[in-house]
C-alpha cells in the first residue's frame, strides 16, 4: 500500500473500517427525530466523530408506519422504557416531546447511568431541578442546545462562549410563531385572529396555538436561558407572561407611527428593587418576563422578521452580541441535537473515567431572586378611548402626574363613532405607579376604555 494516502484516499479507508466507538437510543422519530437520524446516517463530509456514532435503537409509536427514512433494520421499537434501561445504549436522545413519558424516560435513562440529550424546553422548565439533580448525583450529562432557538448555539455560548463576562441582560424573540404573526400583522395591517388563522392553514401555528400565542413557550425557553446566564435556579412560576391576543391591528400602525415595531420579547436582566419599608437597595435582583414590546425600529431585534429567531446577550466584557437564524424546523433543530450528542461523545472518548465537565454541566443549587413586577422600571405606550369632551388629556395628564408618571407625549389621534382615541407614550416608569394610575383613570366617567398598553423597549 501507498505510504503517502491523499485525503480522500483516508476518508474512504476509515469508512471501510468504521470503528462504532457508542451507541444512541433516539426517541421519537417525528420531524426532530427524523432530521437527528438523517444527520447520522450520513456522516460523510461532517466531523469524524461522527463515524463513531451508531442510531442503535429508535422508539416510535407505530412499527408498522411507513417512512421514507432508511433505517438499519431491526432497531425500531415501540418499548421506549427498554431503550431508556437498556446497557448497551450509551447516550439516550429525547425527542418526544410534552411532560410525560418524557420526563420519565428522562429520569429512567440518567438512573441508568445512560447521558441524555433533549430538546424538550417543557420538561427542563418545569422539572429541571429534578432532572439536573439527578444527572449529577450519577455523573451523567443532560445535554438541552436545541431546547432554545433551534439551531441557534445559545445554550453552549452561555455556558462556554461568555463564560468570562458578568452578563448583563438576555433579550429575544425565541418563539416564531408570535414573530410570524406579529410580522404578517405589520407588513398588512391585518388582525390577529386573521393571521392566526392563516398561520394555522400554512402550519406556522399548532391547532392549539395557546403555548405560542400566550407566550408560555417563550416563557420555559427564557426561564432557562435565565439560569445559565446567571448562573442560577428560576422558578417558571416567578417569570410573568403575557401574550400577543391583545395586539391589535390599530396597535402596530401606531407602533410604526411612533418609530416602533412590535415584538414578542423575553427578557431576562439585572435590576434592583427598594425596599418599600425602608427605602433601601435590596441588592440585585432578577428581572424575568415574557410580553408584547414596542421596539425601536433602530434596535437590532427589530429587523428580526418571520419565523426567524434572536437573541441579544449583553456582558460586561463583551458588550452586546446577537445570535440569529431559524428558530424551530427539522434541520436547525437536529443540528443542535447532533451536536449536543458530539459533545458527550468527546468526552467519553477522551477521559477514561469520565467527570462532570464544568463548562457543560449545570451543578449550581441556589434559586436566582425575582424582583416584582410592580418594580420594573420602563417606558409604557397606552392608548384610551374617551368621551370627546374638553379637558380629557388634561384629567389623563393629571391623573399620570400624581403617580410620578411622568409622558413622554399624549395626543388625540382621531375621532371614532363618538369617543376620541388619545395615544400616551411616558418616559421610564416604575410599573406599579403606571398601573395605580390606569386604576384611577379607568373610574373617570369621561374614559370609556383602555384599548390597549405596551410596554416599550
Amino acid at each position: 500500500m501507498n505510504a503517502r494516502l491523499s485525503y480522500n484516499d483516508c476518508r474512504l479507508e476509515f469508512q471501510r473500517v468504521k470503528v462504532v466507538a457508542f451507541k444512541i437510543g433516539l426517541l421519537g422519530l417525528g420531524t426532530v427525530g427524523a432530521g437527528t437520524a438523517e444527520i447520522l446516517l450520513s456522516p460523510e463530509s461532517r466531523h469524524s466523530l461522527l463515524q463513531e456514532l451508531e442510531i442503535y435503537r429508535v422508539g416510535v409509536r407505530d412499527i408498522s408506519r411507513t417512512r421514507s427514512l432508511q433505517l438499519p433494520e431491526n432497531v425500531l421499537t415501540t418499548d421506549l422504557e427498554a431503550i431508556a434501561t437498556d446497557p448497551e445504549v450509551d447516550i439516550v436522545v429525547e425527542l418526544i416531546g410534552g411532560l410525560e413519558p418524557a420526563r420519565s424516560l428522562i429520569l429512567q435513562a440518567i438512573a441508568n447511568g445512560k447521558h441524555v440529550v433533549t430538546a424538550n424546553k417543557a420538561v427542563i422548565a418545569r422539572y429541571g431541578n429534578e432532572i439536573f439533580d439527578a444527572a449529577n448525583a450519577k455523573g451523567v450529562y443532560v445535554m438541552l442546545e436545541a431546547a432554545v432557538g433551534g439551531g441557534i448555539p445559545v445554550i453552549q455560548t452561555l455556558k462556554q462562549s461568555l463564560g468570562a463576562n458578568r452578563i448583563k441582560s438576555v433579550t429575544g424573540i425565541v418563539n416564531g410563531t408570535t414573530n410570524y404573526i406579529l410580522t404578517r400583522m405589520q407588513t398588512e395591517g391585518a388582525d390577529f385572529a386573521e393571521v392566526l388563522a392563516d398561520a394555522q392553514q400554512l402550519g406556522y401555528a399548532e391547532a392549539d396555538p395557546t403555548a405560542d400565542v400566550d407566550g408560555l413557550d417563550a416563557a420555559d425557553k427564557i426561564a432557562i436561558l435565565a439560569s445559565l446566564a446567571f448562573g442560577g435556579r428560576i422558578k417558571l412560576a416567578d417569570v410573568h407572561c403575557e401574550g400577543i391576543r391583545q395586539v391589535s391591528a390599530a396597535d402596530i400602525d401606531y407602533a410604526d407611527k411612533l418609530g416602533f415595531v412590535i415584538k414578542l420579547l423575553a427578557i431576562a436582566q439585572e435590576t434592583s428593587q427598594i425596599s418599600e419599608q425602608n427605602g433601601d437597595a435590596e441588592g440585585e435582583l432578577l428581572s424575568i418576563r415574557v410580553h408584547p414590546t414596542f421596539v425601536p425600529k433602530a434596535h437590532p431585534l427589530a429587523s428580526v422578521n418571520g419565523v426567524y429567531n434572536a437573541i441579544l446577550v449583553e456582558g460586561d466584557a463583551i458588550g452586546q452580541l446577537m445570535l440569529y437564524g431559524r428558530g424551530a424546523g427539522a434541520g436547525p433543530t437536529a443540528s443542535a441535537v447532533v451536536s449536543d450528542i458530539l459533545n458527550v461523545a468527546a468526552i467519553l472518548k477522551t477521559e477514561t473515567v469520565p467527570i462532570p465537565h464544568p463548562l457543560l454541566s449545570c451543578s449550581h443549587q441556589h434559586y436566582c431572586k425575582i424582583a416584582e413586577m410592580q418594580e420594573l422600571v420602563t417606558r409604557f405606550y397606552a392608548r384610551f378611548l374617551t368621551g370627546d369632551t374638553p379637558g380629557v388629556i388634561g384629567k389623563l395628564g393629571t391623573c399620570f402626574g400624581n403617580h410620578q408618571v411622568s409622558l413622554e407625549s399624549i395626543v388625540q389621534t382621531g375621532i371614532h363613532g363618538n369617543l376620541a382615541e388619545i395615544v400616551v407614550v411616558t418616559h421610564d416608569v416604575r410599573e406599579g405607579n403606571f398601573q395605580q394610575a390606569l386604576d384611577e383613570i379607568r373610574a373617570m366617567e369621561a374614559v370609556d376604555s383602555i384599548a390597549s398598553t405596551l410596554r416599550v423597549l
